[in-house]
């Protein structure tokens, strides 16, 4: 039979939130004498497994975090925190991506640049995202954040941001905003810009309705909108306007799915090549006004629109 293994009964002159991360079966730096995973370890692992379904619920700009998380390859926001910035730091701006993948950098004049589309360790993006921000406040000026596992206790955007300020992205054609002078820029910099854009697809942010976004590319043009419905609800009020025929965006466009991403359902349009963002603004509206109606109904589904209900689920996919 084995031993039991001896447990130290003296306290622990560490604090939790001084605990730093060690292997699972070695000591936990507590001093308690049992392994890190199963001690301070715990709480650790738990903030990694488990997943917050909608990262972004409660900011301003929901559906717009997540088109700028997973949509748009090059946009900016400028961002409002709850207290006054510190010293030295005049801005802080969210961006999709940041050069060599950074989750932050701290730029010479001090300003803060956050990326939103880097590989997360926890399975709260807005804590992670929260964690690097605050890291990202107190560098030195010219220096990028490097990626860490946030605390499990730490704070999320939603302890950090100002909920009352606008959240308005800009979308850029390129990366030229990640420096100051991109035309003096170094021969490294310039050639990392070149192979960034040339990835980037075109984007725009329709204005007339939120978190919709036209993008083109070589054989169609799409256009991709995050609505804040719940998922349910939706599918049912797409599937009546599919079956009613007038879930397009004009002669030649189609619906023709949706995916899910961070909690929210975003359904996606084929265009034509030559439709063009400004085209579908008009038609854009007048399809939100169609699909108020059809979310304030509460008759059942009729068998057409059952079936279109299963097509429009068959080719949903799940992205986050």
């Amino acid at each position: 039979m084995a031993k039991k293994r001896p447990q130290t009964k003296g306290k622990s002159h560490v604090s939790s939130g001084e605990i730093p991360v060690v292997g699972a079966r070695e000591p936990c730096p507590c001093g308690s004498g049992r392994r890190y995973k199963a001690c301070h370890g715990r709480a650790a692992a738990h903030a990694v497994t488990e997943l917050v379904q909608r990262p972004f619920d409660g900011l301003a700009g929901e559906g717009d975090w997540i088109a700028l998380r997973e949509l748009v390859p090059a946009a900016t926001v400028k961002l409002t925190l709850k207290e006054s910035l510190p010293d030295g730091v005049p801005s802080v701006t969210l961006a999709t991506v940041l050069p060599m993948a950074w989750p932050a950098l701290r730029r010479d004049d001090g300003s803060v640049l956050l990326g939103l589309q880097n590989d997360m360790s926890s399975g709260d993006l807005s804590r992670d995202l929260a964690d690097t921000l605050q890291r990202a406040l107190t560098a030195e000026p010219g220096t990028p954040v490097q990626a860490r596992r946030a605390p499990a206790d730490g704070p999320r955007l939603q302890d950090l941001l100002d909920p009352d300020a606008v959240f308005e992205p800009v979308v850029h054609t390129g990366f030229e905003f990640w420096v100051p002078d991109s035309e003096n820029a170094s021969p490294e910099v310039a050639a990392s810009l070149e192979r960034a854009n040339a990835a980037a697809i075109a984007t725009v942010k329709l204005s007339g309705v939120d978190a919709a976004y036209w993008c083109e590319t070589p054989e169609k043009n799409h256009l991709r909108w995050v609505m804040p419905y719940p998922e349910e609800e939706l599918l049912d009020a797409l599937a009546r306007l599919h079956a009613a025929g007038t879930s397009s965006l004009g002669e030649g466009t189609r619906l023709v799915g949706s995916f899910r991403a961070h909690g929210l359902t975003v359904p996606v349009w084929d265009l034509p090549t030559g439709v063009s963002a400004e085209d579908v603004e008009k038609p854009a509206a007048e399809f939100a006004e169609r699909l108020t109606a059809a979310l304030a109904s509460e008759a059942p589904l009729t068998v057409d629109e059952r079936r279109a209900r299963g097509g429009l689920t068959n080719r949903q996919v799940t992205l986050s």
